[in-house]
């Protein structure tokens, strides 16, 4: 297991405007393992993840401090600590791999396609959970416009169990830190819950 001692942070890094536009092509890889507790998808990487290469980096999204303070990982992790989550049975991944400044510009038909291939990872990678950060995408991207924050009653995963978070990202004014971290932990909660033997 990672250790939780915390590293020292340097000063944060900064992208010009060009630089974050020319990171628009960029393919930020997935932190993957076989046989995750939880697979947490994103809706698709923002150009400052593409410019780091790491998921989740713009300041101001609050993925890694709910991550945190939901008690999935012992410390907040910063984004170039992101391959220390398979040690703690998490991985990330997206719906869509093109990055933009905004999820809304994605189409969709780039939803969808995402949709396909995500349901193609899970069945290789069988994470007994699935998260997707994103309600509205969720949507899109697997056809089912009820769909709410939570638990999913599925089964078009199975084995893997389905769930839907809020996105984190610092625009979803909807879903301020404390509230998004409630969020999170109800997913934390429901995995120790399937993870804890039963009794009588």
């Amino acid at each position: 297991m990672p250790s939780p001692v915390n590293r020292q942070a340097g000063p944060p890094v900064r992208y010009s405007r060009e630089q974050l536009l020319a990171a628009a092509d960029r393919l930020l890889p997935d932190v993957i393992a076989p046989g995750l507790d939880v697979l947490l998808c994103g809706i698709n990487p923002g150009l400052w993840s593409a410019a780091s290469g790491h998921h989740f980096a713009r300041p101001g999204n609050r993925f890694w401090p709910a991550l945190h303070r939901s008690g999935f990982t012992p410390r907040q992790l910063r984004p170039d600590e992101q391959d220390l989550l398979p040690g703690w049975g998490l991985g990330i991944t997206n719906l869509a791999a093109r990055a933009t400044a905004r999820a809304d510009e994605l189409s969709r038909d780039e939803l969808t396609a995402g949709g396909a291939i995500l349901r193609a990872k899970v069945a290789a990678f069988a994470p007994r959970w699935l998260a997707v950060l994103g309600v509205t995408a969720f949507r899109v991207a697997f056809g089912v416009q009820a769909a709410k924050v939570g638990p999913q009653e599925s089964d078009a995963l199975a084995p893997t169990r389905l769930w839907i978070l809020p996105n984190p990202s610092g625009l979803n004014a909807a879903w301020p830190l404390p509230k998004l971290t409630e969020a999170f932990a109800d997913l934390r909660r429901a995995t120790l819950d399937e993870a804890r033997p039963p009794t009588g």
